[in-house]
């Protein structure tokens, strides 16, 4: 649905009054509690304070002040046991709701115990989240600290990867739900819509993130421009006073090493911390052989925050963050004996500002900025073949956003305005060093440099109403995005959910309208008329955002108050799908479009929070996507190029993986010490080859292509099975010395990710290996 000119006109009038009649509200949803303790006398009382939500896989434990006052900041929406105890009072026990940016303020009175009374904390009534209109998955502390120790530049996308729905296809890039690249991250309150896989992006370490959000339906309308899958992140700590942090230090195979530490100090109100990390590895990528060529890889990263509270209204925040890699692209078998190199580096550096003001006990704004360099290099040496590429591209962003948010009885209202202005750079060059690989025609030599202006605006309003045993979520968004083409959009969102307490049910179903922006990465090569020059025959249509239409439907169930069960059927109707295409054998990807795509498929997940010693989940996903043909964006090359304009055909989305599995069951043995079973499969992905099985072995290998159905067109299922165990080695109050030890890919299949693909190539996943990880906190 397209605005006219006068309604951009009033848009832009509205816009400036906007930015200072709001402030920004943190974009994930996460609130604030504050307890205050006191006697019967209304005296304060210092207390120990335990903060349960078993749906949000949230368990901390915390001390009041002197005064009995704390703040627990950054909370995931939902329901929270709260247990409080002080000795020679009764302990307390209470459930709460936090279902709102603005603080709630909640105090607790203590009673004198006549005797001595064991605590026994409980995650009652926290099961399921009774206002949940869709599914969405918590990632929290106790999942984030036992981990698998895995490749660097890849601890978040492993975990966002075992949660249902989501696809990792070769080199650690995730698709929600067969989207192709629209994914987006939400680190502590700012949108990042580009891809952060670690061949393109420096990583955000998993060492750093506190919590984590993954949600792939009924999406609030702040959000937009990446809608495949959001994966909300949030990476500052709460206040506490004094000197604490953290140091991990692991290795494995692959001469792997990775080191991490933070320290972070807090006084009066307030809060520093300080963390870095960095890793090398020989096996940075998902190598095309098993022989595994050329592919170490180094990453670092530092970072520091400082938060202070200026009042009991005012909170000023300040983030700085500056991370790079470094690493080879591995070669196939012709180019290593050719003695080819390639080297990729990656570097980004951010800085983010925010104050956030509560007007009342009913009104709270925030304001949040960002600032963003992103660089990508890519360069050859002379053996390179069969072509010596090299890459230099860019992109500076500016992010600014506005809302305010109010809590008026049953409703929960936000509204809001965003803006981003960027600065898009590419430059690319090739020179051909085995003319046999291409057309006659095709020339020796090409040299491609653009730069361009990236300006983006939305405007957003949202409600969620609960009445009695039904909630409503309700919302719309407009957007404006101007870098190739100058295109707006409204998107309505709608989610409704009804729980029947009795059978401990949550019926939900939600719709969602989106508008999705093309990708930056070589947007303007493949826009540019320049690459006119490189075939007689050139297909070159401007790349335009994909809208979409997402239903989802499904239940949450609790099952003998220590299981939940989840699960959804979920359809997705998308025009200008997006997808890619690599540009000659340079490897080098940009965005494509087709006509449309439908994407359906049913997802189901077992969780069990803490069942006794027992906690860990099992996944599974079914999807089919289908594309359907003409091409509306992009560049084509070739004699064929001008038919994919009228051509009728339809085809599996290059992630219509039918059948994943995903799971991970944890033991506690002792208190100190427990073990962990975990393992995947996936029925396959399709392929596309159009040789032989003989020329396939000739190039790539007979155990290879062993896993291959060439007939299906599809790699064959593949399976990992993996344990861990880890031992507390010393445990205080105020300090833990934790080993933990892990052995990926038992059996040592040989499991192949992706085969001769477009974009992706051939890739091979890992064989066994093993790590080990020591953690000291303080």
């Amino acid at each position: 649905m397209y605005v006219g000119a006068e309604l951009k006109r009033y848009c832009w009038l509205v816009l400036p009054v906007l930015w200072f009649a709001a402030a920004l509200l943190a974009q994930n949803e996460t609130g604030e509690l504050r307890v205050t303790v006191t006697d019967p006398a209304g005296l304060p009382v210092p207390a120990s304070v335990e903060l349960i939500s078993s749906s949000n896989q949230y368990r901390r434990t915390f001390a009041t002040d002197p005064d009995g006052k704390l703040i627990a900041k950054r909370l995931p929406f939902g329901l929270y046991r709260l247990e409080i105890r002080h000795e020679g009072f009764a302990p307390a026990s209470e459930l709460l709701e936090i279902r709102s940016a603005i603080p709630l303020e909640h105090r607790v009175t203590l009673s004198i115990s006549s005797v001595d009374t064991t605590v026994v904390v409980s995650d009652t009534g926290t099961l399921i989240d009774p206002h949940r209109t869709g599914a969405n998955h918590r990632i929290g502390a106790d999942e984030l600290r036992d981990r698998p120790s895995g490749q660097p530049g890849r601890s978040v996308v492993d975990l966002v990867n075992t949660q249902p729905g989501w696809l990792m296809e070769a080199n650690a890039v995730l698709h929600p739900r067969g989207s192709e690249y629209q994914t987006q991250y939400v680190v502590d309150g700012i949108p990042m819509t580009d891809n952060r896989s670690p061949s393109f992006a420096p990583e955000i370490e998993a060492d750093d993130v506190q919590s984590m959000n993954v949600l792939t339906a009924n999406y609030p309308a702040e959000y937009g421009r990446k809608l495949g899958g959001i994966i909300e992140v949030t990476t500052a700590r709460d206040a506490r006073p004094g000197l604490h942090g953290k140091v991990a230090a692991s290795g494995g195979s692959f001469d792997t090493a990775d080191g991490y530490a933070m320290a972070q100090y807090g006084w009066g109100r307030n809060t520093l911390s300080l963390s870095g990390d960095a890793a090398r590895t020989d096996r940075f990528l998902d190598p095309p052989v098993e022989q595994n060529y050329t592919n170490q890889g180094t990453t670092g990263s530092f970072a520091t925050h400082y938060e202070r509270d200026l009042s009991d209204s005012d909170r000023l925040g300040l983030v700085f963050r500056r991370a790079q890699s470094r690493f080879l692209v591995p070669n196939e078998q012709v180019q290593q004996e050719a003695g080819q190199r390639q080297d990729r580096d990656s570097y980004e550096t951010l800085g983010q500002l925010s104050y956030q003001h509560i007007f009342s006990p009913n009104w709270l704004g925030d304001f949040r900025g960002m600032v963003r360099d992103l660089s990508a290099s890519l360069w050859s040496n002379p053996l390179a073949t069969p072509i010596v590429a090299a890459q230099d591209r860019g992109f500076r962003e500016g992010y600014l956003k506005a809302t305010v948010s109010a809590h008026l009885g049953h409703q929960e209202l936000k509204a809001g305005v965003e803006s981003d202005f960027g600065s898009v750079q590419e430059g690319f060059s090739y020179l051909i060093a085995n003319p046999v690989a291409f057309d006659s025609d095709t020339p020796g030599r090409f040299t491609f440099s653009d730069r361009r202006q990236d300006r983006e605006q939305a405007l957003f309003v949202q409600d969620l109403v609960r009445l009695g045993n039904w909630t409503l979520s309700a919302g719309l968004r407009w957007d404006h995005y101007r870098l190739i083409t100058d295109e707006s959009a409204f998107s309505p969102r709608l989610g409704i959910a009804w729980h029947w307490p009795a059978a401990d049910l949550v019926l939900h179903a939600s719709y969602d309208r989106v508008f999705q922006t093309p990708a930056f990465e070589n947007l303007l090569l493949a826009s540019s008329a320049a690459v006119a020059a490189l075939n007689d025959n050139v297909l070159r249509l401007p790349v335009r955002p994909s809208l979409g239409n997402f239903y989802e439907a499904g239940f949450t169930k609790g099952l003998f108050r220590k299981l939940r069960m989840e699960a959804s059927y979920f359809r997705r109707n998308m025009t200008n799908y997006a997808d890619d295409d690599v540009l000659l054998n340079t490897g080098v990807g940009f965005p494509i479009g087709f006509r449309k795509a439908e994407i359906h498929g049913v997802e189901v997940k077992l969780e069990v929070p803490r069942w006794g010693p027992v906690s860990g989940s099992v996944s599974y996903s079914n999807l089919l996507g289908v594309g359907y043909l003409p091409v509306t964006g992009g560049l084509f090359l070739g004699d064929n190029a001008n038919a994919l304009l009228s051509a009728t055909d339809h085809f599996p989305v290059t992630q219509d993986q039918r059948n994943t599995v995903h799971s991970r069951m944890r033991y506690q043995v002792v208190p100190r010490a427990w073990v962990a079973l975990g393992g995947s499969y996936g029925s396959g992905l399709p392929i596309e080859f159009d040789g032989t099985r003989e020329d396939a072995i000739a190039q790539y290998g007979q155990r290879i292509v062993d896993r291959l159905n060439l007939d299906r067109g599809r790699v064959r299922p593949s399976f990992s099975l993996d344990a861990s165990a880890g031992v507390d080695l010393w445990k205080t109050d105020r300090r833990a010395w934790r080993v933990e030890a892990n052995v990926m890919n038992l059996t040592g299949r040989l499991n192949v990710i992706n085969f001769a693909g477009l974009f992706s190539g051939t890739a091979i996943a890992a064989p066994r290996s093993f790590s080990m990880r020591l953690t000291t906190e303080f």
